[in-house]
């Protein structure tokens, strides 16, 4: 195998197992997301905002029980963003309970940056908005 084939094969492998904001947004607008969007950050940070038709399952819950109650078919994780690991960590309990998963890099954060919706009780004190400072900001 030359060096291109095994270049094509890897980065075939990692769109297997990872999407990002852009698609899942693409995927959520034309009905085509086939996937349960599982936010693996805190409750709390869940309940202030999150992805349109998420659920709240953050990794450190994840248990046998938990994951069953899951609808059937495929997941995409989400944490904070980039400098979290929490969606890491639940794609592989996920994976590791026999579940279809895939990660969302970039996360919450990246999600916001590119201005896609959010839905929670994120409008009051503390609303999150579109950046275009390229930092995610709160809006006091």
């Amino acid at each position: 195998m030359n060096r291109t084939d095994e270049a094509r094969l890897h980065f075939e492998r990692r769109l297997a197992f990872e999407t990002d904001a852009a698609d899942v947004a693409a995927e959520l607008a034309a009905g085509t997301a086939d996937y349960t969007l599982v936010d693996c950050r805190s409750r709390a940070a869940f309940a202030k905002a999150h992805l349109p038709g998420a659920v709240s399952l953050p990794h450190a819950e994840m248990d046998e029980r938990s994951i069953a109650a899951l609808p059937p078919g495929p997941v995409v994780t989400y944490c904070w963003g980039p400098a979290c690991n929490a969606a890491t960590k639940g794609a592989a309990k996920l994976a590791a309970a026999g579940c279809e998963v895939r990660e969302m890099l970039g996360g919450f954060e990246y999600w916001v940056r590119e201005g896609h919706p959010v839905e929670g009780r994120g409008r009051g004190p503390l609303a999150y908005e579109r950046d275009t400072s390229g930092l995610v900001g709160l809006v006091r």
